[in-house]
């Protein structure tokens, strides 16, 4: 896999070109703003959504998805996840379907309730399809500091490639084959970020913190295996290790969110405020949704969704989740 496509021009996006390059592949990002693209081409930096971090002058940026796909022999989709199924359907048309898409955008699709691997089924079947997940912040890949993370495709050669295609030094993907469960962590944890920064901003301590993140991985193990992923994955990179990352970190968009959330703000308003997307914000539906079809108890994430959509009051979810009956500890 010489030649890679990296879609979506965000700071990840371009955190994931300059992994593709520092592994000696050829890179060719695609991005909807015009000014990201002529940033990235004449000062090699993409000075809207990372910057000050200097890219290899040999990643081209393109805003047009035909020049993007020409040649790839790997896709990197990275364009948020409610926007994955118009920007994937046009994609197909410009990339043959044997040609790998690897998803790294994190989270369940508004309406559907499917994961993003099951939008791709849907638009191209039989095309082969990964996902990569993990605690990662785009900042400091760019930047090449240490990072971990999971790499999931059914196929374990496809899956072998991309490790090689990606991987460094600094950049380690670890392969596995739960293409479901390596989406189930990246979704939910975004949506538990926010919660945990409501309780920073709400200032409730260190030890409310500690048991939503506790208690929010049993809702992720719930979810997940209820979907058919594998206990191994959710306690791995993709799930307690990106909840950890994002769940301790003001660097997450989403804990950011909702650290302004619990010091009074609007959620029009932060949202106005933002150039980046904070998908928990469009996923807790889509999550709380999922587990009512399946049936899985996921208190916080309802919580979440019933401050971010239907108006109710911080003080009153934090409430209603404390006032739950005392019951024994469980995971599963």
């Amino acid at each position: 896999m010489k030649r890679i496509a990296v879609i979506g021009g965000g700071a990840w996006g371009t955190a994931l070109a300059a992994v593709a390059r520092r592994a000696g592949r050829e890179v060719r990002l695609w991005a909807r703003e015009p000014e990201v693209v002529a940033a990235i081409n004449t000062s090699h930096e993409n000075s809207v959504y990372l910057a000050g971090i200097a890219l290899d002058p040999a990643i081209e940026a393109t805003g047009e998805l035909e020049e993007a796909g020409d040649g790839a022999e790997a896709v990197l989709l990275v364009t948020p996840a409610q926007h994955t199924r118009a920007v994937a359907s046009e994609l197909a048309m410009h990339v043959p379907p044997s040609v790998p898409t690897l998803i790294c955008s994190k989270g369940i699709e508004e309406g559907s309730g499917k994961l993003m691997s099951e939008v791709l089924a849907e638009l191209a079947p039989g095309r082969p399809v990964g996902v990569l997940s993990g605690p990662t912040f785009a900042g400091e890949v760019a930047r090449g500091l240490p990072t971990a993370i999971t790499l999931a495709t059914e196929a374990e050669g496809t899956g072998r490639s991309l490790v090689k295609a990606l991987g460094s030094a600094t950049f380690r993907p670890y392969w596995s084959s739960d293409v479901t469960g390596a989406q189930i962590g990246g979704a939910v944890k975004n949506v538990l970020a926010i919660a945990c920064g409501i309780v920073e901003g709400r200032k409730l301590g260190d030890n409310a913190r500690a048991a939503l993140i506790t208690r929010g991985l049993a809702e992720i193990v719930r979810l997940g295996l209820a979907k058919g992923a594998r206990t191994e994955t959710l306690y791995g990179l993709s799930g307690l290790g990106d909840l950890a990352l994002t769940c301790t970190g003001p660097q997450s968009r989403n804990m950011s969110l909702g650290m302004e959330l619990g010091a009074g703000e609007t959620l029009d308003g932060i949202l106005a405020s933002r150039n980046t997307v904070a998908e928990g914000v469009y996923t807790a539906a889509s999550v709380t949704a999922l587990a009512g079809r399946l049936g899985v108890e996921m208190p916080i994430a309802e919580a979440v969704n019933a401050i971010l959509h239907d108006g109710a009051e911080i003080d009153a979810a934090v409430a209603g989740l404390l006032a739950r009956p005392f019951k024994a500890e469980e995971v599963g």
